[in-house]
């Protein structure tokens, strides 16, 4: 396979590059090496080919897909960021590129996509109400409820405190921040181009990815970056809420393995349809475990003998909740399944350098 991994350079596409020189696959990166993110040269194997550039630049999109088969497009600006001023930096680095890479895939008659999608695109997560058991979907959570310590969100219709679930593929999608709505998009283009171009391609729905290479702390890393980075200075965790935010937290090297098994998915659903055939699929990628956002402060305190966590009870507003996942849909159709479990990725992930360290 002659696969292309677009911010191949960076946390998770560099461990899907690692990930896929592994399976024998010639490897070919396209990375803006974003001095803001990348602090040094790119520690890239040396059998990659790397492309410089801007995934937005057609005449650089075009240059990386010369002989390319597949597609592994990681590029994108992450995080909840500053404020809605990062708006159009989203778009352009995250819809806007994504436009163009299809549009260059069309062009050169590339037809297999693996698309990193995230699980923002469901805003809150799974929720029942405790009496029934019936699956309700809440509202925003108010500002009265966060100031009296009521974090769990209620029933639109009786107040009720729902109790949390696993979210499938099949929620309604309800995107609740600029970056959210950047992802959903980019799967929106991703099936329109699939429908009219012929293509196949699948959407990674990732859950909190954590893990080695994980960026720094910066307004748009993940709550796990935060807590290595804070203990990295001799600083307490510092825990929102009352720490009993639910997640699932997956390390990247099951994230890795899960595009190599939709690449190699769409390499086999190439071989037994028709080429005029369009597919577009969403999985979720997340552990089996569930665990707390303070159940990760505490274990990367306690493997790196660091100080305890302190609980604030600090919230944002629109921030989520509760949001785990069910990866049953990938195990079933894919095969996958998480092979780290969470003990022995926090205790590697305390000590692990992070990017731009």
């Amino acid at each position: 396979m002659r696969l292309l991994v677009t911010g191949g350079a960076g946390f998770i596409g560099s461990h899907v590059v690692d990930a896929a020189l592994a399976e024998g696959w010639q490897v070919r990166v396209l990375d803006s090496l974003d001095p803001g993110i990348h602090t040094g040269p790119p520690l890239l194997d040396h059998r990659v080919e790397l492309v410089t550039g801007d995934v937005a630049d057609p005449d650089t999109v075009r240059r990386a897909l010369d002989g390319i088969d597949t597609v592994c497009h990681q590029s994108a600006k992450v995080g909840l960021g500053v404020s809605f001023a990062d708006a159009p930096d989203y778009i352009r680095n995250n819809d806007y590129a994504t436009a163009v890479l299809l549009a260059a895939m069309e062009q050169q008659g590339i037809v297999r996509l693996v698309l990193a999608s995230s699980m923002v695109v469901y805003g809150e997560g799974a929720y029942t109400d405790p009496g029934t058991g019936a699956l309700v979907r809440p509202g925003p959570r108010t500002e009265a409820d966060l100031r009296a310590g009521i974090y769990d969100p209620r029933d639109p219709w009786t107040g009720a405190v729902l109790s949390p679930a696993l979210v499938t593929e099949d929620a309604r999608l309800d995107p609740r921040n600029v970056y959210a709505a950047s992802k959903l998009s980019q799967e929106h283009l991703a099936a329109a181009w699939a429908r009219t171009g012929g293509g196949t391609a699948i959407a990674l729905r990732y859950h909190n990815v954590y893990g080695p290479r994980m960026p720094k702390d910066t307004p748009y890393a993940g709550v796990a970056s935060l807590f290595r980075s804070a203990l990295a200075r001799g600083e307490a965790p510092r825990v929102f809420e009352d720490g009993a935010q639910r997640r699932s937290f997956v390390h990247v090297r099951d994230v890795a393995a899960a595009n190599i098994m939709a690449a190699e998915s769409l390499h086999r659903a190439s071989a037994t349809v028709p080429v005029n055939t369009a597919d577009f699929r969403a999985y979720n990628v997340g552990a089996d475990e569930v665990r707390t956002v303070g159940d990760v402060a505490a274990a990367l305190s306690r493997f790196s003998n660091g100080p305890s966590p302190v609980t604030t009870g600090e919230y944002r507003l629109g921030d989520v909740r509760h949001i785990t996942a069910s990866s049953q849909r990938i195990k079933d159709e894919l095969g996958w399944v998480p092979a780290v479990g969470f003990d022995e990725g926090m205790r590697e992930f305390a000590t692990a350098p992070l990017r731009g360290t």
